[in-house]
């Protein structure tokens, strides 16, 4: 998460490369873009609504592999049925024809699930990058508002981002060698962007979309 933040980051830093008397009027503020994300009550919900959201998509597809499992189950039976010798060989034939059917109804089912899943991971991805932009959009409005108002000219985030390195990840600091804290912003504005909250934040606003239909489903 925090690596998607630093590569939107640019959007919300106005980087001033100031000298002389310039630089002794620009009015430098901070914010912890991580802090204003994660405890946003839009971001809050937004995650909850996701996690409701994998659920159900998980629900469906271990409700499609059971019914696979199944399906594997009577194939095996209907092996046995049509290697048994005490019948004709006529029903023999019969029943193998009967479990060569099953095998392709199995194969056919085997690759719904995989389409489904990857459609799966799709929308959750998809949904994501709505909630990702959609607060992030609104936190940028917020900040750019403040900055104006206090009179700001460059507004820098003291956050620090995460480095994955394959098996394992490192905390890296922030570009902001070093803030006193003194025009930090983070705390006002995430008392303005959380004025609106309802009382219930652990909860979604709106309903979140239906699930994809299970092959199969009516």
């Amino acid at each position: 998460m925090r690596n998607i933040l630093k590569m939107i980051l640019p959007a919300f830093l106005l980087l001033a490369f100031l000298g002389g008397s310039a630089l002794a009027q620009t009015k430098i503020a901070t914010v912890d873009l991580n802090k204003l994300f994660d405890n946003y009550w839009k971001t809050k919900q937004a995650q909850v609504a996701i996690q409701e959201r994998a659920a159900e998509l998980k629900k469906d597809d271990e409700s499609m592999k059971d019914a696979l499992k199944k399906g594997e189950d009577d194939y095996k039976t209907l092996l046995e049925q049509a290697n048994d010798q005490a019948v004709s060989a006529d029903e023999r034939d019969r029943r193998k024809q009967s479990a060569a059917d099953k095998l392709k109804q199995l194969q056919s089912n085997k690759a719904a699930i995989d389409t489904y899943e990857r459609q799966a991971q799709t929308t959750l991805g998809e949904q994501r990058q709505r909630m990702i932009k959609s607060s992030l959009e609104e936190i940028k409005t917020a900040v750019g508002n403040k900055a104006k108002a206090a009179g700001y000219s460059v507004v820098l985030d003291t956050s620090t981002r995460t480095l994955n390195l394959g098996a394992g990840s490192i905390e890296l600091p922030s570009e902001v060698v070093y803030s006193g804290g003194d025009n930090d912003l983070t705390a006002v504005i995430l008392a303005q962007l959380n004025a609106g909250a309802p009382v219930d934040t652990t909860k979604p606003v709106t309903t979140a979309p239906p699930a994809t239909d299970a092959p199969g489903s009516p």
